[in-house]
């Protein structure tokens, strides 16, 4: 996967993992055509399996305890039954394998063998007709576990925070089995620079008067786009910034973009971000269930509204307090389907602060004097949506 880092960066990093009691599994390979293919993944010692059947595309899931992914990852390249092979941690507890098949697929061995000293995770997968693997999938009783939304206008009726902070939920993008985008020189993932991100804007958040910054998360765990957004609700935000830094095939472009929530994008680079954005929750196999029906009412209508509003006049000002100081791409401020922006009650942007496929950019990325630049920057443009909402009433 290539979410997976060097080996020999792994290696570095080895007595950590060890003391967090992380199985290593040190090695892996692939073999197979379209009918049959064979995954065998190395490991230190025995664990236990579970395997799950997803649709829309047909995708295995292959739940595992808390493992440390330790080898090169063309090791596990995408071949035979399999389009693509995705691997990672989904919390501090449990790991997965997301196997997406070219076709119905289904294991027919999914175990960990012991033969002496060594000891493997097998699996066997075959082609088998839509119409089996749909039954396969349909006797799940297997759910995500993601954090099922609130209907808004439950979130609505909440009772604002009592200590008067204006709270602000900075979201790092992507994290554990989904890495998000790769840079184009040092192979940096994006959920590591985004993390890095979050954690510095926080705490210089926190510096400001009034301002009570929080991160949706605060490591190297998978949050569903669903979760992201109701962790915000909870912690009752009045501003919810998702931070990421993309890829795109033209890697001479490059500088910050800023993005809020609309039904129709605003151009073609938008539409395909968002939807690359939006299929994080498939790239980490979730299962997603019927979420709760919102009521569809005046003051849910309203409140959608305004929050919009307040979502676009947050965006002109990170776009006013970066003009001069920071790359901008032309037209810096766009929009598009984001599903992390979701949030009825809660104003909302997304901000690329870069691109990694464009080498510059990943060096700023990188660049720890350039990152607290853009904190800065950002609590600038904070302070200005505060005063201009608290003068429009809001």
């Amino acid at each position: 996967m290539r979410a997976v880092a060097l080996f020999a960066c792994f290696l570095a990093a080895m007595p950590a993992l060890a003391a967090d009691d992380a199985v290593l599994a040190f090695g892996a390979r692939i073999a197979g055509d379209d009918a049959r293919s064979r995954i065998v993944i190395d490991l230190e010692k025995k664990i236990d399996v579970a395997v799950h059947y997803v649709t829309n595309p047909p995708r295995v899931i292959v739940d595992l305890p808390r493992v440390a992914f330790g080898f090169p990852a063309d090791q596990l390249a995408p071949r035979g039954l399999f389009s693509d092979i995705r691997y990672g941690t989904m919390d501090a507890d449990s790991a997965r394998l997301v196997l997406t098949a070219r076709k119905p697929v289904e294991l027919t061995t999914a175990k960990v063998q012991v033969e002496g000293k060594d000891i493997r995770l097998v699996l066997d997968a075959v082609s088998v007709p839509e119409k089996r693997f749909q039954a396969l999938a349909a006797a799940e009783t297997w759910r995500q576990g993601d954090i099922a939304p609130k209907p808004a206008s439950a979130m609505l009726a909440q009772k604002p925070a009592t200590d008067g902070a204006f709270v602000i939920a900075v979201d790092a993008g992507h994290g554990g089995i989904d890495a998000g985008a790769i840079g184009a020189d040092s192979k940096t993932e994006e959920k590591n620079v985004t993390l890095a991100f979050a954690r510095g804007l926080v705490e210089r958040l926190n510096r400001e008067p009034g301002i009570k910054a929080v991160l949706t998360r605060e490591d190297d765990r998978f949050l569903s786009l669903s979760e992201r957004v109701q962790i915000a609700r909870e912690k009752r935000a009045n501003l919810f910034v998702s931070l990421h830094a993309d890829t795109l095939q033209q890697n001479s472009i490059r500088g910050a973009t800023v993005y809020t929530i609309s039904d129709n994008a605003s151009d073609g680079l938008a539409a395909a971000l968002a939807k690359r954005e939006n299929l994080s929750d498939e790239i980490a196999g979730i299962k997603l269930g019927d979420e709760p029906a919102e009521v569809a009412d005046i003051l849910l209508d309203l409140t959608r509204r305004e929050t919009q509003a307040f979502s676009i006049a947050m965006a002109r000002s990170v776009v006013g307090a970066f003009e001069g100081q920071i790359g901008l791409i032309n037209n810096p401020h766009r929009y598009a389907g984001f599903r992390v922006l979701q949030a009825p009650d809660v104003p909302s942007i997304l901000l690329e602060l870069g691109f990694l496929s464009n080498p510059e950019d990943e060096k700023l990325l990188l660049d720890e004097a350039w990152r607290a630049k853009v904190a800065d920057l950002l609590a600038v443009a904070v302070r200005r949506y505060r005063e201009k909402a608290a003068a429009d009433g809001g």
